[in-house]
């Protein structure tokens, strides 16, 4: 695929790239067509919404695609949930401390309305101990809890499995946010007990950007948190009952969703290469690690995600050498999730590698030799 010369990007974790080159065929394909949405005249024969929901119920492990209601990303999916669950003043929301802001944000929200949010902390690595999160389920007994399946600034991955049974004994709903694992490690949503759960496309799925939505296991009941027009059913005040119309308001996304169908049945053509990117992320860490980096090292399972400082230099600063000079694409700073920095020891932030399948060892070596070269400069 990386047949020219390119930067080298391990910036993943926020958007994959590259992608394969199917999928903006299929996106050039469909704007060069009629348009053909579902439920809104055009070309009919063929939903590309349905075929997506179809793929991405394989993907997550549940039984009826129709549960998935799809939007522009996992954020749209996270504030359908939160804001869709009900959930009224005093009730109590347990949440970790490893959370993005598409999280932090709208309980801040609901903070303000009276719902009592409850954060647990994560250990070094950004891991939810479950020992910490019995705990905390046995002190507040909450209606909801909202935790990410792998924390985007580590990638260290939790025990959903054990979590999920803990809240749904203690009589709580699970609300998982899978855009950092869906298309890179499983997930069983069925089989884990997970009740809700936001996704994005444009992550491990190998879509495009303006995908992702959010799934409903059958029997809850969200209130739409964005009402408009479906296509169908248009006589009704409000939007129709069933299923994914219930939350899906307005025109969608044509185009991208059929990149991002194009990228999920490449995938399932293509298996990702598992112990290549195990290998690559190990001598990235064990290498960043020798050059005297501090090195957030969380034990498998994990995403191919690197998190580091470089010492007597800001992340910011080493960002803008890394990028400017050794033409390195990657992430600095906070990275969106704010309260796990002091969890982890790392208060300013931290350098972010983020690798994909289509990762070099030659690239891992080429980051390895920009790093030591800052290390040994002495900035």
């Amino acid at each position: 695929m990386k047949s020219y010369e390119q930067p080298i990007y391990m910036n993943n974790a926020a958007t994959s790239w590259p992608k394969p080159p199917e999928v903006a065929e299929a996106v050039a394909s469909s704007l060069n067509a009629i348009p053909g949405e579902a439920n809104r005249g055009g070309v009919t024969d063929f939903d590309v919404f349905q075929e997506v929901r179809t793929e991405l119920a394989r993907l997550m492990g549940i039984s009826c695609p129709s549960q998935i209601a799809l939007g522009p990303n996992s954020t749209w999916g996270l504030n359908q949930a939160i804001f869709g669950y009900p959930l009224k003043p005093g009730d109590v929301v347990l949440s970790t401390k490893a959370e993005h802001n598409a999280v932090l944000r709208p309980l801040w929200v609901l903070e303000q309305k009276g719902v009592t949010v409850i954060k647990v902390p994560v250990d070094r690595v950004g891991r939810v101990s479950a020992s910490d999160w019995k705990e905390a389920l046995l002190a507040h007994r909450p209606k909801l809890c909202i935790l990410t399946h792998a924390s985007n600034v580590t990638g260290a991955v939790n025990d959903i499995e054990t979590l999920a049974r803990e809240a749904k004994e203690a009589g709580a709903d699970v609300l998982l946010d899978v855009s950092q694992t869906l298309g890179c490690v499983p997930v069983q949503l069925s089989q884990w007990g997970v009740d809700l759960a936001a996704f994005t496309g444009h992550k491990y799925l190998l879509g495009p950007q303006g995908t992702g939505g959010v799934y409903v296991r059958e029997g809850l009941y969200l209130h739409p948190h964005m009402v408009g027009g479906t296509g169908v059913k248009s006589d009704l005040k409000e939007m129709p009952e069933e299923m994914p119309l219930h939350l899906e308001a307005g025109t969608g996304n044509e185009p991208s969703y059929h990149g991002l169908l194009a990228a999920l049945r490449w995938s399932r053509e293509h298996p990702m290469d598992q112990e290549a990117l195990r290998a690559c992320t190990r001598r990235l860490t064990e290498g960043l690690t020798k050059l005297g980096c501090q090195v957030i090292l969380p034990e498998e399972p994990s995403t191919p995600v690197v998190s580091f400082g470089i010492p007597g230099i800001t992340s910011s600063e080493a960002a803008d050498i890394l990028t400017g000079s050794y033409d390195i694409i990657l992430r600095s700073g906070l990275h969106c999730a704010p309260e796990i920095m002091e969890e982890i020891g790392m208060k300013g932030g931290t350098l972010r590698l983020s690798l994909s399948r289509f990762t070099t060892e030659e690239e891992v070596e080429q980051v390895l030799l920009a790093v030591r070269d800052l290390v040994e400069s002495g900035l």
